[in-house]
C-alpha cells in the first residue's frame, strides 16, 4: 500500500507541488495557524533524506576536492550574485531581491540524488556535496542573507543559525548515526516506508507556507508574472552554466552530471520555511514558485546531459 502510494507521488509530483501551492492559497485562513508544524515537518524530511547517508561520504571530499569546492562555490558564491543582478535590474523591491537571493543560496536538494542516479551520475560524489553543503547551510546562509538583507530588513542571526541546525544539520547527522550504528539494516528496513510520508510532509511545507503569501498571489499583475519569468530564467541558467562549466573544466561525463544536478538543484522547501519564518511574506515569492519548475527542469535536462560511454 505505502509503495504503490509513494509510486503515485512520485509520478505526479509535477502536478501534486503546484496543486499544493493553489490549495494552500485558496485555504490561508485556516492554513497559516499551522505555521509552527513546518519546522517539525521538515526535520522529519531532513532525517528520512539523511538515513542512507554514511561517515564515508565525507572522505569523497580527499578524492574530489575541487569538483565539492567548486559545487559549493557554484551554490553560493556565483548563483547569488548572479540572482542579485538580475533581480535588482528589474525590480525596485528589495524583498523581492532578498526573495530571488534566497531562492539559489539554500543549500543543493536531497532530490538531486534521484536525478544522478537515473543519469549514471557518480552516486558517492552526489551525495558527499549534498551532505557537506547541506552541514555547512547554517554557516553560509544566514551571513549571506545578512549581507544582501542590509539595513532595510532586520534579520536574527542567531535565531536563522539555530533554526538551520535544529531542521538540516541535526536531522541528518542523526540519520548518519542511525544508518551507522545499525549498520544500514534500520534505512533499508523503514526508508521505503518513510518515502510517501517525506512527500507528503513536503506538499504540507508548501500548503501551509503558501498560505502566508496568499495575499500576493490572489491577485494576477505584470509584477507577479515578472517574479514567476525571471524564476524560471534564474533556474534555467543555473542548468546552463553547471552544463558549461562541467563541460569545460571537469574529467568525465558522471562528475559532469553529478556537478549539473547539485548545482542546478535546490532545497526550496528549506527557502520557503526560512522566508516565511525571517522575512515579510513577500519575500517567499520568487521562493515559492521555484517548486514549480525543479522537477520540470530536472527531466528536461536529464535528457541532454553526457551520458558514460558503455
Amino acid at each position: 500500500m505505502l509503495e504503490k502510494l509513494n509510486i503515485f507521488l512520485q509520478r505526479y509530483i509535477a502536478i501534486l507541488t503546484p496543486l499544493s501551492l493553489v490549495i494552500g492559497v485558496l485555504l490561508e485562513n485556516i492554513l497559516h495557524h499551522l505555521l509552527f508544524l513546518v519546522v517539525w515537518l521538515f526535520a522529519f524530511m531532513t532525517f528520512a533524506g539523511s538515513l542512507r547517508m554514511k561517515y564515508k561520504d565525507f572522505t569523497i571530499f580527499i578524492k574530489h576536492p575541487v569538483v565539492i569546492l567548486t559545487s559549493i562555490a557554484f551554490l553560493h558564491i556565483l548563483m547569488p550574485l548572479w540572482a542579485y543582478f538580475l533581480s535588482s535590474t528589474l525590480f525596485d523591491d528589495h524583498l523581492l531581491i532578498i526573495g530571488f537571493v534566497l531562492s539559489v543560496a539554500v543549500p543543493t536538494g536531497v532530490t538531486s540524488m534521484i536525478w544522478i542516479t537515473i543519469c549514471k551520475g557518480n552516486v558517492p560524489l552526489g551525495l558527499s556535496i549534498v551532505l557537506i553543503d547541506t552541514l555547512l547551510a547554517p554557516i553560509i546562509m544566514p551571513f549571506l542573507l545578512f549581507a544582501v538583507s542590509g539595513e532595510k530588513v532586520e534579520l536574527q542571526l542567531s535565531s536563522l543559525m539555530t533554526s538551520l541546525s535544529f531542521m538540516i544539520v541535526l536531522p541528518t547527522v542523526l540519520g548518519i548515526i542511525v544508518n551507522e550504528l545499525s549498520k544500514g539494516q534500520i534505512p533499508r528496513k523503514i526508508s521505503g516506508k518513510l518515502a510517501p510520508f517525506t512527500k507528503l510532509a513536503l506538499f504540507a511545507v508548501i500548503m501551509i507556507n503558501s498560505s502566508t503569501i496568499a495575499p500576493y498571489l490572489k491577485n494576477i499583475n505584470m509584477e507577479l508574472a515578472l517574479v514567476i519569468s525571471l524564476v524560471l530564467i534564474i533556474a534555467i541558467c543555473g542548468y546552463i552554466f553547471t552544463l558549461l562549466i562541467g563541460r569545460y573544466f571537469l574529467k568525465n561525463s558522471e562528475q559532469i552530471t553529478t556537478f549539473v544536478f547539485t548545482g542546478g538543484m535546490r532545497n526550496i522547501s528549506l527557502g520557503v520555511v526560512i522566508a516565511t519564518t525571517y522575512f515579510p511574506a513577500k519575500v517567499a515569492m520568487p521562493v515559492v514558485f521555484g517548486m514549480l519548475f525543479q522537477q520540470v527542469l530536472a527531466s528536461v535536462v536529464s535528457k541532454i546531459v553526457p551520458k558514460p560511454s558503455s
